[in-house]
């Protein structure tokens, strides 16, 4: 077989290339293949095969950057699931151009980081705070930039990394250091560089990964950081507008937001006394559904919201066919999540199959004097009760219907469009901390954070991190979550919120939720599946005991939360409000937990709310591992981008390959168990999307003809109620015989 014909001085001698400054010179073959042999060093690939593919592209006047190009897209063309680690030398090749372009733009790469925080202060592009630190302490963080960490990343998350976090003339490694030492800002002067240096590791080494508006906007002036928000409306004309203004300050700053509707007066309720005069909820959600789109987050994308229902609303058919294709198009909302608010209630009479009653809190309001919206667990089931044995003597605005084809319409539009989210209210308030202050009534935008909320009055308000578990090893899981912890406090200090309610919230609840990507990773190193339910809640309950007594030592040097007495960790409750007792029965090193309550008794808690799970789809592309806590969805695949395909994989790929099960084609039921275990240990949520696969003969390979059915999806999620899920995020499905291994683009979909 002939060796594929590399580059050469010969066939390129009246070739001049147009250099990034704009200067022509001959081409210098030897100079590519230095960048050629630079990008595949250290890595599983033969460079003469991408010199190869690049020689007949060259031409006469061709500019350095197109070279550039051509390289990286030869490269991508080169990865296949044999070969997938040429993804890695794209990225590499990506990076070194954007070294190049920001050399001949500003004069320097890496090297000078006084002399850029200067000029992008001046620019007004870097916060005015950072300059708390003099040149010399500044030039000292200089000495910690290590640019070999810039090589790290495949091509995907150079790309994201690049082109949605980094500023104009700015390099990866500036960016996260310029972010730590702005973390450290509020440090003791004494301790601020040493805390600055662990953060910057930790970021930089991709051992944590900071949520999208802490890496976006904490360099700014004036940014928000938080992700994750919470309204609610109460019934009247100026909680309604004051929240549709809330949720566009959020979106202008990049957030998600969650609002509850459920004290809205339903469809046909009464108006300044007259009968039949309301319009229900959909008005108003469709205020929110165009001012999502209107403000856009500073054009980057349209906003962010998710409005939630609870499950007794009048409203509830016609929330479930809001975003439906038949149907009166006025009473349509296509860009906003649903989400449904489920009590136990509910969930036992789908069990039992009996009949479920819908009514509108107006009347039961002003009829009953109770407000259905602020209850849960007993309190809800006993008014419950009354409300059914109130209907036609007091409560005429009502619907009886049976609460399993209920549950199956909510199905049927899950399989439709992936929504409504499930949102388990009682689960979550029996969890909250805080129950002594008031409830908790839906979910934020990602189901997996939240707190209590009071319409008008507090927001809920969360900073998130996440803890990469592909790149942390054992010994330093309790290191990387004291940092995770303290990261999250140090940035409530430094956060803009968007509207009062949300500064009272971060100020009295001081909810944080540091969480985890890469779970499938770490299994697979290991050579363990999804199935290993101990390893799992091993894992998990360091990670919960780790944070939960980080931010007790954070009461000790700062202070608890303000709402800290009366709170179930003042309790010596622990994580999700559970008693010690259930800690010393089930957890592997009981012990521990038992000395960690009596701590939080007398010293307190600074955070009344610690882990959440987030989605994390693009920012693990970033971070180079698999998202979240879920099974990979598929161990190779390309990605649709503008400017071509895009080879997706995860990091391990090469050595672990059998040990990375397929989320396409998993039981979802084992995903269930596991984020259930996973779930004991996490005192916020967790965002679980269900993936069903609707292809014959995969979930049951003795039998090749059947596929999957209505009941096994209601099995499922009936199962994650059972065990203790708080929410269920996203429904997916892999289509009847649209199953194209290289059409798949769920990677993506959750953000």
């Amino acid at each position: 077989m002939q060796a594929p014909s590399t580059l050469s001085e010969d066939s390129t001698t009246d070739i001049h290339v147009v250099r990034r400054d704009g200067s022509t010179t001959p081409l210098e073959i030897n100079k590519i293949r230095t960048v050629v042999n630079w990008a595949c060093r250290r890595i599983q690939v033969n460079s003469i095969a991408l010199e190869a593919h690049l020689t007949t592209r060259l031409r006469p006047g061709i500019t350095t950057r197109e070279i550039q190009d051509n390289l990286i897209r030869c490269a991508l063309d080169l990865c296949s699931p044999q070969e997938p680690d040429w993804r890695y030398v794209a990225g590499r090749l990506h990076i070194w151009s954007l070294w190049k372009d920001t050399k001949v733009s500003r004069g320097y790469q890496y090297g000078q980081y006084a002399r850029t925080v200067q000029a992008k202060v001046l620019e007004g592009q870097y916060d005015r705070r950072i300059l708390i630190y003099t040149p010399e302490e500044l030039e000292i963080a200089n000495t910690w930039i290590n640019p070999d960490w810039d090589t790290d990343y495949d091509y995907a998350g150079a790309v994201l990394l690049t082109k949605r976090y980094l500023l104009a003339n700015e390099l990866p490694q500036e960016a996260f250091l310029t972010c730590a030492l702005l973390i450290a800002s509020v440090e003791a002067p004494e301790n601020r560089l040493t805390w600055a240096h662990r953060f910057y590791e930790a970021i930089a080494r991709r051992q944590i990964s900071l949520a999208t508006p802490i890496l976006a906007n904490l360099r700014i002036p004036n940014g928000s950081l938080a992700s994750c928000f919470i309204t609610a409306m109460d019934d009247n004309l100026e909680s309604i507008f004051g929240s549709i203004h809330d949720a566009a300050r959020i979106s202008k700053n990049g957030g998600g937001v969650g609002v509850n509707l459920s004290r809205i007066r339903a469809t046909g309720s009464w108006v300044m006394g007259k009968a039949n005069a309301s319009g229900g909820v959909i008005p108003w959600i469709k205020l929110l559904n165009d001012t999502a789109i209107a403000v856009n987050q500073g054009g980057r994308r349209a906003g962010a919201v998710t409005v939630s229902l609870d499950v007794w609303h009048l409203d509830l058919p016609e929330f479930l066919e809001m975003q439906a294709e038949n149907g009166d198009a006025r009473r349509k909302a296509y860009d906003v999540f649903p989400q449904l608010v489920v009590s136990d209630e509910f969930m036992r009479r789908v069990a039992a199959d009996e009949e479920w009653t819908l009514v509108d809190p107006y009347e039961v309001r002003t009829r009953l004097g109770l407000e259905l919206a602020e209850l849960w667990g007993e309190a809800f089931e006993n008014t419950y009760h009354k409300i059914e044995a109130s209907l036609e003597s007091e409560i005429t605005l009502y619907k009886r219907v049976n609460a399993r084809l209920l549950f199956k319409q909510v199905m049927r539009t899950q399989l439709e469009t992936g929504m409504p989210y499930l949102w388990f209210k009682d689960t979550v308030n029996r969890a909250n901390p805080n129950q002594h202050e008031g409830y908790i009534p839906g979910g934020n935008l990602c189901q997996e954070s939240w707190s209590n909320v009071k319409p008008g009055e507090e927001s809920h308000t969360c900073n998130l991190v996440s803890i990469n578990l592909a790149n942390l090893e054992n010994e330093q899981r309790e290191e990387i979550c004291q940092i995770a912890v303290r990261i999250l406090d140090n940035t409530i200090e430094l956060t803009s919120p968007p509207f009062a309610a949300s500064a009272t919230h971060n100020a009295k609840y001081r909810t944080i939720g540091v969480g985890c990507m890469g779970l499938a990773d770490w299994l697979s190193i290991r050579h363990l599946t999804y199935t290993r339910l101990q390893e799992i809640s091993d894992l998990f309950e360091d990670i919960g005991y780790y944070c939960t007594a980080a931010s007790m030592e954070l009461a000790k040097e700062r202070g608890a939360y303000p709402a800290f007495a009366g709170s179930e960790w003042s309790k010596g409750h622990l994580i999700g409000a559970k008693p010690v007792d259930w800690f010393l029965q089930h957890a592997s090193q009981p012990e521990r937990f038992s000395k960690l309550s009596q701590d939080i008794k007398q010293h307190g808690i600074r955070n009344s709310h610690i882990t959440a799970i987030a989605p994390n789809t693009s920012s693990s592309l970033v971070q180079g591992c698999t998202a979240s806590v879920l099974p990979v969805y598929s161990k190779f695949f390309y990605e649709q981008w503008a400017k071509g395909t895009v080879p997706i994989a995860p990091p391990y790929i090469r050595d672990n390959l059998w040990f990375y099960v397929e989320n396409k084609t998993m039981d979802q039921k084992k995903v269930v168990r596991a984020i259930a275990t996973i779930q004991q240990w996490i005192d916020t949520g967790i965002s679980m999307e269900l993936l069903f696969n609707l292809n014959a003969g995969v979930y049951f390979p003795d039998e090749p003809e059947r596929c999957l059915v209505a009941v096994d999806i209601f099995e499922t999620l009936m199962l994650a109620w059972e065990l203790g899920c708080k929410a269920i995020y996203y429904i997916r499905t892999v289509q009847k015989d649209s199953f194209k291994e290289s059409n798949e683009q769920c990677v993506a979909c959750a953000n």
